[in-house]
């Protein structure tokens, strides 16, 4: 049972909540409590006054549209790019340049230090840019030879 009435987009394409005591709220923010480890569990639906108006234990547990409209909003917010392929690194101690392959294309970046690379649970390695921009490593044991080769020089 979800913790609001109605969810919806309003005329300006921002999420508009009706919560269960029939009040509308407009310019809703959809916030994930822990993004990396468990994604779809632990959602926040805060108004634009900055407190949650709602929380959602599971998104898999909402009605199909609410479910799409949420994960929707989410991926249109969250930018975590999937390394596929490590192509080069442009020095073995850091700071170093990197080029690699991601879901979303080609890129480059640079690494400042080892630490920059932080381990996860099942092999997946989050990996942050000297911008600030965060990668991700889904399996680091997954990645061709090449990739592992270059990565195992870091870890």
């Amino acid at each position: 049972m979800p913790a609001f009435q109605a969810l919806s987009r309003n005329a300006f394409g921002r999420l508009a909540l009706t919560d269960l005591q029939g009040r509308e709220h407009a310019d809703i923010t959809v916030v994930r409590a822990h993004p990396i480890s468990a994604p779809d569990e632990g959602v926040s639906l805060v108004g634009s006054d900055g407190h949650e108006l709602a929380w959602i234990d599971n998104l898999a547990a909402l009605p199909g549209a609410e479910r799409d409209l949420l994960t929707a909003e989410l991926a249109s917010r969250d930018f975590m790019p999937t390394i596929q392929r490590i192509t080069s690194v442009s020095t073995f101690s850091t700071p170093s340049q990197w080029t690699v392959e991601t879901d979303r294309g080609e890129t480059r970046f640079i690494l400042k230090t080892e630490e920059d690379i932080r381990r996860l649970p099942d092999g997946r390695l989050l990996i942050a840019s000297s911008h600030g921009l965060q990668l991700m490593i889904q399996d680091r044991f997954a990645l061709d030879r090449a990739s592992k080769k270059l990565l195992e020089r870091f870890l």
